[in-house]
């Protein structure tokens, strides 16, 4: 096992990229340029008795951390991604040897009531970094309780409202996704867009950057189409208007997975619209069995984490778990790699806004990404298209690195 990197004193790294490997696999490498910050530290939990860790414990390391899933959130599935993230946490720590980490697992419940609570009883235990919670509502709760006792959150959920200062977003940001495949289809000299998108405050951040990402290339938005989600008529009057541009139109982007892209290209076929040379994108959402087997996608572009890290992983766990994981499985992966990796190599700066925020970032299964101060994040996406066997095959390779 390669180790990651040494630190100095003063904190300030280095040529700090190198790597954690892990079979064949290279999970972190983390780089982090002095000249590009004003240190600003948290302080770790310090005043009053430090109790001693309650619920699940995995590791007997020095730096304790705890993990907020939603045990007891309601419907299926809160409860399965809870335990598909604990579970993908304890194979991290199996992978990264004598990683002085002590995991203390909490039940947030998907609420802002639990993710209060379990924020809570992680300071009082002395937990330096919360990884989760997973749900928006539980993010809210936690958040000043850990801002107050400077303890950084890398929480998993999507919604950007709850990023902030302390409070970092390591999931698939709907920015980034929009970014990408906007930008990749002005690559293949893609100029005139029209968007189908849920009238909701998923269609509002997506429409935004798809504003954005389209404007700054000098491309134009002949239409932009919003439909209330589920109302299969909505959605239909929807397309049909987008169809009577559709001359005008040589990329239509939706956004929304499930059936929302098949049947928007069904309805366009059925009111006559000449689609033949219109090119569909879409979003991380597609990634889907059932996205990807739809015949009228074949060719569609989509971003998406870089896979080609994620199958060694998925076999790993499957081969230690017994069955194969969720997409979203190397998130928590992810997460607790960069945690004791962090550990090992940074000092009392582990987990500093200093040391998070590094403009280089961190390697991980899913790609290259970083975090900003405002705790957004920023990830290198591959492109795929959807071939006519139901799969997704690169076309544009992610980033391995950041440039600026």
């Amino acid at each position: 096992m390669t180790e990651i990197a040494g630190s100095s004193k003063t904190g300030l790294f280095k040529g700090f990229i190198t790597s954690l490997g892990v079979g064949a696999m290279l999970f972190l490498g983390s780089c982090v340029n002095s000249s590009n910050y004003t240190y600003s530290s948290y302080s770790f939990p310090k005043g009053g008795e430090e109790q001693q860790p309650t619920g699940q414990v995995i590791g007997e390391g020095s730096v304790r951390v705890a993990m907020l899933l939603p045990f007891s959130g309601e419907g299926a599935s809160a409860s399965s991604v809870a335990n598909l993230f604990r579970n993908t946490a304890e194979l991290a720590l199996s992978d990264f040897q004598d990683s002085d980490i002590q995991l203390i697992i909490k039940d947030s419940g998907g609420t802002t009531s639990g993710g209060q609570a379990a924020a809570r009883a992680a300071v009082q235990e002395g937990a330096e970094l919360i990884i989760g919670p997973v749900f928006a509502n539980a993010v809210r709760g936690a958040s000043p309780i850990a801002r107050g006792a400077g303890v950084p959150i890398i929480a998993f959920s999507t919604d950007t409202n709850v990023a902030s200062q302390g409070t970092y977003l390591l999931s698939y940001l709907p920015q980034s996704d929009t970014k990408r495949v906007v930008d990749f289809a002005i690559e293949q000299e893609r100029r005139s867009f029209a968007a189908l998108l849920p009238n909701n405050s998923y269609g509002a951040v997506v429409e935004a950057a798809f504003r954005q990402a389209v404007g700054s290339a000098n491309g134009r938005i002949v239409s932009i189409e919003r439909y209330t989600p589920g109302n299969v008529e909505d959605i239909r009057q929807k397309t049909t208007n987008i169809s009577g541009l559709v001359s005008q139109v040589d990329t239509l982007f939706i956004p929304e997975g499930g059936g929302v892209p098949s049947y928007a290209m069904q309805v366009m076929t059925e009111v006559g619209a000449n689609i033949g040379e219109l090119k569909l994108i879409g979003s991380g959402l597609w990634n889907t069995p059932d996205v990807l087997r739809s015949p009228v996608l074949v060719g569609a572009w989509f971003p998406g984490p870089d896979n080609r890290n994620f199958d060694d992983f998925s076999n790993r766990y499957a081969q230690t778990y017994g069955s194969a994981p969720a997409r979203n499985a190397s998130l928590a992966y992810d997460a607790m790699i960069l945690a004791a990796g962090l550990v090992r190599t940074a000092g009392v700066e582990r987990f500093s806004e200093y040391t998070l925020t590094s403009r280089d970032g961190f390697l991980g299964v899913d790609g290259v990404f970083r975090f900003d101060r405002n705790g957004n994040s920023e990830r290198g996406l591959a492109v795929y298209t959807i071939t006519q066997q139901g799969k997704a095959e690169t076309v544009s390779t992610a980033q391995r690195s950041f440039s600026y």
